[in-house]
């Protein structure tokens, strides 16, 4: 079978990390330990879990003219990822992103977006008249909502699978419901975007239900040790996630969309994508970083996690 191209339109970011005991609250400094830096930003966590994962990927972005976004377009090439359609800025800065890690693997994240916030329409849509056989767009919302939507509406327009991962939620999004194909919210973007509560998996199913009923053919809710929830057709289902011990959850939610999307270019049912795609995630949140923690396909196969 021929599974088409998957292209990733998103951010690129350099991440900076720094592990402590616990998160720090307002007005509080804590001695932290260990401190690196990795290659990040969501676009580019998935475009490389698509790579690793065996699946044709293309990534599009925009990064600095300095040495973050040097650093980044050398480890997009050595991933095997189509960078034709990167951008670079002359005049500003790659995107950066600070984030603390807890000795629970819990993180918390401050970007600042950098060359990510000016990536135009205009910018991306003639790389994708280029690309023969796409088959999906995936893109989450760490670069402008018009370009988001631009590149929506040219899925729509030629018949190619459209997938939002709506982080961070913007609240722009609900008018675009309509363009996309499947949203992948965690719990906390679930609520922002079904406007109810979320605590816990029963909730969780009731928000699924109503960003469904917003107009998205089909919703996946990402929550984490629980699992995920699909809402396709109406019906509801629930797959739990494999059991593992966790130590940083930083890329746990880039990690499935990166699989799920690599499930659907292969022909897998929605819920054989899911499946597949909590396998990845659980590989993931084994291991501290992003993308130096996303799984190889063989990895999948060898803990015997290949749906």
């Amino acid at each position: 079978m021929d599974k088409g191209r998957i292209i990733v339109v998103g951010s690129s970011n350099m991440d900076m990390v720094v592990k402590t005991n616990h998160i720090p609250v307002p007005g509080e400094t804590v001695l932290g330990g260990e401190f690196f830096m990795n290659p990040g930003g969501k676009g580019a966590n998935q475009a490389v879990a698509v790579a690793r994962l065996n699946a044709d990927v293309a990534f599009v972005s925009k990064i600095g003219d300095d040495i973050f976004g040097k650093q980044s377009m050398q480890l997009f090439e050595e991933e095997g990822i189509d960078i034709q359609g990167m951008v670079s800025d002359e005049n500003g800065p790659s995107g950066v992103a600070l984030i603390t890690v807890d000795k629970d693997g819990e993180n918390s994240i401050v970007v600042a977006p950098g060359a990510n916030g000016k990536l135009m329409p205009e910018e991306v849509i003639p790389t994708l008249n280029k690309i023969d056989n796409i088959s999906i767009l995936l893109m989450q919302l760490e670069i402008p909502m018009n370009t988001v939507r631009e590149v929506a509406e040219y899925g729509r327009s030629n018949n190619i699978t459209v997938v939002v991962n709506p982080a961070p939620m913007h609240g722009d999004l609900a008018e675009m419901l309509p363009l996309i194909d499947i949203i992948t919210p965690n719990a906390k973007e679930a609520e922002m975007l079904a406007g109810i509560p979320v605590v816990d998996v029963e909730s969780a199913k009731e928000a699924a239900l109503l960003i469904y009923e917003s107009g998205v053919k089909k919703v996946v809710v990402t929550i984490g040790r629980h699992g995920a929830l699909i809402v396709d057709n109406g019906e509801v289902i629930h797959v739990p996630a494999t059991e593992v011990e966790t130590v940083d959850t930083t890329a746990a939610g880039d990690s499935f969309n990166g699989a799920l999307v690599v499930g659907l270019s292969e022909g897998k049912t929605l819920l054989e994508a899911v499946q597949f795609a909590c396998a990845a995630a659980a590989i993931t949140v084994t291991r501290l970083g992003a993308q130096s923690a996303m799984p190889y396909r063989n990895e999948l196969i060898d803990n015997l996690l290949d749906i």
